[in-house]
């Protein structure tokens, strides 16, 4: 330990400097030493003894310690002189005259002492401040200290962690205002279909409903609500899995090209019952892609279904694929000439349940609002980025990018 070493080399240079400056006898060296050693130790001694009886007083502050510092390097000096200089003056005057002067400096340099204590003391008291602050639960104070040394080096940290706290803390009420809204969206779309199904069977087995082809309309219905309820249960359990796992997915290399024409070929019965243009452009040699191709073909479907449902009659809807990036990802692109989105809703269409309708109203069509929820979780889990842009009255482009390699 560094102390130990310097309370061990102190004399050896006193000694050494006496040797070099005064020339010393071998004879005066060994009295000299013994002299340093002596202060030395009882210096240590009386300091140790000093700071002990504070800490049992619990008077041992900053303050006491710097002081004890200070007293500790001039009692040496002073310890030193008394043992070595007195024998040589000529008058006890000349002795008196030294011993004042060195209390008048233990004074001063005590004095200063404070001066520095107090100057770390400040810091520390905005820090404790700050402390209190904090367990009070106001995160907006920070301690302001300006000293240039390690106080104000903790106090920068500090002030660090309080700004982190109150991002944590911001970040855990707009989590806890998520999951409320979630719950209650939830509540909603699965209260709707269970209703509806409540009443069509109530209506079947109390006989209000008699008639052969209403009956069977009826069943029809119910089990429409059936798949609805179902289809929402589905992604309900899809977006808990990209919650919890952090959804991760087995990628290999397939071909992007094959995927959006099965993808679009599937969807060409949905456009045409609502008279709408189908069509896809894929740019050569953008095969292969490292993807989960039964992830990618739900984000394709997903886009193309909210393009088809929010695209009036006669519109149309186009895919389209190119390279990007010098050929290190590939940008898919799903664009229609529907309504388009508010400006407002553009930078929440991709949370759960959220439709831009504030009324949250649900028919048939408008789906539970979690299939660009689930999209978002998908492209990201393959390390993409999904994007989209509006204009009302000129309709939606959204488009996704993933990494080749």
């Amino acid at each position: 330990m560094i102390f130990l070493f310097l309370w061990f080399l102190a004399p050896l240079i006193a000694l050494a400097l006496t040797v070099t400056l005064l020339g010393a006898q071998i004879q005066d060296l060994a009295l000299l030493a013994q002299i340093l050693i002596a202060s030395e130790i009882l210096s240590l001694a009386l300091g140790l003894a000093a700071y002990q009886l504070f800490q049992r007083l619990k008077l041992a502050n900053i303050h006491v310690k710097i002081a004890l510092t200070y007293a500790l390097g001039l009692g040496m000096m002073l310890l030193n002189i008394l043992f070595v200089s007195i024998p040589m003056f000529l008058s006890k005057q000349d002795s008196a005259l030294l011993i004042i002067l060195i209390i008048f400096a233990a004074l001063v340099a005590l004095g200063f002492s404070q001066v520095m204590a107090r100057s770390i003391t400040r810091g520390l008291a905005q820090l404790a401040q700050a402390a209190e602050k904090i367990a009070g639960g106001d995160l907006s104070f920070r301690a302001r200290v300006q000293t240039g040394d390690e106080v104000e080096k903790v106090a920068a940290a500090f002030n660090r962690m309080i700004e982190q706290l109150a991002e944590m803390q911001k970040r855990e009420k707009e989590l806890e205002h998520a999951r409320r809204a979630l719950v209650a969206a939830v509540s909603h779309d699965l209260r709707t279909p269970l209703t509806a199904l409540r009443a069509m069977i109530e209506a079947i087995n109390d006989g209000v409903v008699t008639d052969e082809s209403q009956i069977k309309q009826y069943l029809q219905n119910a089990q429409n609500e059936i798949q609805n309820f179902s289809r929402l249960v589905d992604d309900l359990f899809e977006l808990t899995q990209l919650d919890v796992s952090g959804a991760r997915f087995a990628k290999e290399s397939s071909s992007l090209r094959d995927l959006i024409s099965d993808t679009l070929e599937s969807m060409q019965a949905h456009a045409r019952a609502k008279d709408i243009a189908l069509s896809g452009e894929v740019a050569p040699n953008i095969d292969p892609v490292p993807m989960n191709a039964f992830k990618i073909q739900r984000v394709l479907s997903n886009l193309l279904q909210n393009a088809i449902r929010h695209t009036p009659r006669g519109g149309a809807v186009r895919v389209r694929a190119d390279l990007v990036e010098d050929g290190r990802a590939v940008r898919v692109e799903v664009a229609d000439t529907g309504e388009g989105i508010a400006a407002e809703d553009l930078p929440r269409v991709f949370e759960p349940f959220y439709r831009g309708d504030k009324a949250r109203t649900r028919d048939e069509s408008s789906g539970a609002g979690l299939g660009l929820a689930i999209a978002r979780g998908f492209v990201d889990a393959h390390g993409g980025e999904i994007k989209v842009e509006s204009r009302i009255g000129e309709g939606s482009k959204f488009f996704f990018t993933l990494p080749r390699n």
